[in-house]
């Protein structure tokens, strides 16, 4: 599969578009991590954009939500990494490599910096990684947003800083998709 058929997919199962932009970012801030790691963009393309297939399928379930996307992506021409980033994304299983660690840290950082942008007068365009700091350290602050999922990119020899940099320059690449 490759990543227009992967958004064709995903616009024809999801019908959130708050959702869908969700993907798209998880999917920038991916890119931009594969790019940085020297790793196959396109497989990490295809679990940023490809994470949350089921979300809607599994709201009111949310311990099936990761394994019924993987049984669903098993009939199309997905590998069997992309699919383990995707379990261990929601918890079914620890991180074990870069791809996992990044996908399962993105899906986090991607909501706190739609949460950033949204109170930005400037939007997504104003804003920063220090911005983005001052905002994790509030606990208070989009509380969905899981700080302790974003620190496991230390755990990739990656400060908070240096991440939250790099995903977020991957979400500005795409502000227009975002609506941010």
């Amino acid at each position: 599969m490759n990543r227009d058929e992967a958004l064709d997919l995903i616009k024809s199962k999801i019908k959130d578009d708050k959702l869908i932009k969700h993907m798209l970012a998880v999917e920038a801030c991916m890119v931009n991590l594969a790019e940085y790691f020297g790793k196959d963009k396109e497989k990490w393309t295809l679990a940023g954009l490809l994470h949350d297939i089921d979300y809607e399928d599994t709201k009111d379930n949310p311990e099936e939500h990761g394994l019924r996307g993987i049984e669903y992506l098993k009939s199309f021409d997905i590998t069997d990494d992309i699919l383990q980033a995707i379990k261990v994304h929601v918890g079914h299983d620890e991180a074990k490599n870069k791809m996992e660690t990044s996908l399962l840290a993105s899906d986090a950082l991607s909501g706190l910096i739609v949460a950033c942008a949204l109170v930005h007068p400037e939007g997504l365009s104003g804003l920063s990684t220090e911005f983005i700091m001052k905002k994790f350290k509030e606990k208070q602050f989009a509380r969905g947003a899981d700080r302790e999922n974003i620190k496991k990119c230390e755990g990739m020899n990656l400060t908070i800083n240096e991440f939250i940099s790099i995903c977020l320059s991957g979400m500005k690449s795409i502000a227009d998709d975002l609506s941010l």
